[in-house]
């Protein structure tokens, strides 16, 4: 079996790593970027009907200035969000399945005055008719050198299960320095943006059924089975 190398940051390495692990997949861990968080303001909660958010890490690294936000609503990306936020403190009024233009599409009337929190990395938003959005960025994806472990695992066929355009740009730059080819090596990406930022050179770019780590886990363990489709 073909070996899975998940590169996101923790403490999402860990669970797809011991989620892929319990699919029965050959899976390693090895995050390429640690999360750190910003200096941001919280703006006045009042001028804003709902807050939207897109990642986990901005209830783990958001600080002191989440404080001032816990009269709004909260409309979360998926479970693992929502359960950060709920733990925050905060009332959580919706949460996804498929990514976040799920989500915005979907928001109730009521709530068109929007403040997302978010990380400098982010997927850009479509805005429905009538609504208003700003936001505010909490957190930063610091990139990280690959490390000799992981770089003498790429030298042989691997898939490398990618959740973020920035994690798989910055992968891409890693081999081209290290001069590591990428022909032996495919993408199991979260979702079409990831997809189109691996660009060429890899033996195969795939994409994942639904933006999630289930459907990321079902691509990555039929790639892993397969080695050659």
């Amino acid at each position: 079996m073909v070996p899975l190398i998940v590169i996101r940051p923790e403490p999402g390495c860990a669970a797809t790593t011991a989620a892929a692990r319990a699919l029965g997949l050959d899976a390693a861990g090895h995050p390429l970027f640690a999360i750190e968080p910003r200096s941001w303001q919280a703006p006045l909660a009042g001028e804003f009907d709902a807050l939207l958010i897109g990642s986990a890490n901005v209830l783990r690294h958001g600080g002191r200035g989440l404080d001032a936000l816990k009269a709004l609503p909260v409309h979360a990306v998926g479970e693992t969000t929502a359960r950060a936020a709920r733990e925050a403190g905060f009332a959580v009024n919706s949460v996804g399945s498929g990514g976040l233009q799920g989500v915005l599409d979907a928001l109730p009337p009521a709530h068109r005055r929007l403040l997302r929190l978010a990380g400098d990395e982010r997927v850009p938003l479509v805005l429905p008719p009538g609504t208003r959005m700003d936001e505010r960025v909490t957190y930063a994806s610091v990139p990280r050198p690959l490390p000799p472990e992981l770089a003498e695992l790429l030298r042989a066929p691997a898939i490398i299960a990618a959740h973020s355009a920035e994690a798989v740009r910055h992968l891409t730059a890693e081999c081209v320095r290290l001069g590591l080819r990428r022909a032996p090596l495919r993408i199991a990406a979260l979702g079409p943006r990831v997809a189109q930022a691996a660009g060429d050179g890899w033996g195969e770019v795939a994409v994942a059924q639904l933006p999630n780590d289930t459907a990321l886990l079902a691509l990555a363990r039929q790639m892993c089975q397969d080695p050659w489709r």
